[in-house]
């Protein structure tokens, strides 16, 4: 997609963000990505103002208290994620890949997974193979980092320009909208 073609909605998203409630539309948050460089990653703020700034950086949950209104409707449907596309254009990011954790996860996972940060052997993306798989969002269990840690690895190893293609096509019917969205 053209970047002019989400322009729109992008400048809707942000307008409805800055009507319902206070603080910036962007939330930034240092990520780990190629290499283990950090990079400020952009997403639309979905959650109260101050409500990201707790060091131990909690996964969002299910009914999680500090998401807005509009916040649970952008989670759900990904447009919260638009503003990766920032990162995509800055070479930060690309549109496939693993996704890019907070670094206190980084953290916190490398040591209870194996091959963990082998996911930073590429760039992080918007969608990816554990997304479309229905791995995204909260990981309550250290299986369910596990298993999206298995299908990054996956990922990495089996690229080519037909997989990400693949990952492409399926992202608007199952990676987008998903049942652990919110």
């Amino acid at each position: 997609l053209p970047i002019f073609a989400v322009c729109p909605v992008i400048a809707a998203v942000a307008l409805a963000l800055k009507l319902v409630s206070r603080g910036p539309a962007l939330f930034r948050q240092r990520r780990s990505g190629f290499n283990n460089n950090t990079f400020t990653l952009f997403k639309f703020r979905t959650m109260y103002e101050g409500s990201e700034e707790d060091v131990t950086i909690p996964q969002a949950r299910r009914d999680d208290p500090r998401i807005t209104r509009v916040g649970a409707f952008l989670r759900r449907t990904s447009l919260d994620e638009l503003p990766q596309l920032i990162n995509v254009l800055k070479g930060e990011m690309s549109l496939v890949g693993p996704r890019p954790h907070a670094i206190a996860h980084n953290e916190h996972y490398a040591g209870l997974i194996d091959q963990y940060l082998g996911r930073h052997r590429v760039k992080p993306g918007i969608t990816g193979w554990a997304q479309v798989h229905g791995h995204r969002g909260e990981t309550q269990t250290l299986e369910k980092m596990q298993a999206r840690v298995k299908y990054d690895l996956y990922y990495i190893d089996h690229w080519s320009i037909w997989f990400d293609l693949r990952i492409l096509l399926m992202t608007p019917f199952v990676g987008f909208v998903n049942r652990n969205a919110y």
